[in-house]
């Protein structure tokens, strides 16, 4: 198993791509500690994990504020030891023109998605550091490389994977890997209130996509167990498109964007 023996903190673990790459990390011999802003999220996938073999610690914490980061690194460490590998999943996507986005909205997506891999980096790396050994893996979005609307997720996002290139330059010789994800349209919970309007949206946006189809949280898990492994130790400050070929080019897409801008 490739975490044998390694344990694992996964912020936004309680649903989606978190609870996908939580599982997979538990069946591949890492203690997870699954945090979410919600509790009982955070349990179900405790129990999805101990129903299956493995171990793991639900915790429930806000990552976007440096108390409760405080307070959940505090548990992790005092109920696991230490913490090998950090990924950074938790996210929240709201606002799609900044003409109309809301200066509290804009702050929650930047609180949420940048600041708290700030805040989750600043308090596990001491740890990485001094046992000169980690992997921290931030799942940020293909809305960071390219203009494809949600100003102030796409912000937040493409500041992750700045901040991923720095802290794999800076902590690089203390052997403390930091990779980054960026994956496409992913079939996931965040997604709910898009669905509710209009239930056909994966159908469409597949035809986006080179592969055909929108991903599912176990393609990101996979790419994330594989940047956490053994196998990625001299990879690092990478960015990773997991994203069915989007970013390669998409025909279908340039001209859906192209007619939407045409619209009065």
């Amino acid at each position: 198993m490739r975490l044998s023996d390694t344990v694992a903190l996964i912020t936004g673990a309680g649903s989606g791509i978190g609870r996908a790459t939580a599982e997979l990390f538990a069946r591949e011999g890492a203690r997870v500690v699954v945090a979410d802003l919600r509790l009982e999220r955070a349990e179900e996938t405790v129990g999805r994990i101990e129903a299956a073999g493995g171990k793991a610690l639900a915790l429930a914490a806000d990552v976007s504020f440096k108390d409760q980061v405080e307070r959940m690194t505090a548990q992790a460490l005092t109920t696991c030891g230490r913490v090998d590998v950090l990924v950074n999943c938790a996210a929240v996507a709201s606002g799609d023109d900044i003409l109309h986005i809301e200066e509290e909205e804009w702050d929650l997506n930047l609180r949420v998605v940048l600041k708290s891999v700030y805040l989750c980096c600043r308090a596990f790396l001491p740890g990485m550091i001094e046992r000169r050994g980690g992997a921290i893996v931030n799942v940020s979005s293909v809305n960071g490389l390219s203009g494809l609307s949600e100003e102030a997720y796409s912000a937040a996002k493409a500041g992750v994977i700045n901040l991923t290139r720095n802290l794999a330059i800076k902590y690089g010789h203390h052997q403390v890997r930091a990779n980054a994800i960026c994956p496409g349209t992913v079939r996931t919970p965040i997604w709910g209130p898009v669905v509710q309007k209009d239930p056909q949206i994966f159908e469409k946006l597949s035809k986006w996509y080179p592969l055909g189809r929108v991903g599912e949280p176990e393609d990101i898990a996979r790419a994330a167990l594989f940047l956490a492994s053994p196998e990625a130790s001299w990879i690092t400050g990478e960015v990773l498109n997991v994203d069915g070929g989007l970013m390669a080019g998409s025909y279908g897409m340039s001209r859906a964007l192209m007619s939407k801008e045409d619209q009065p």
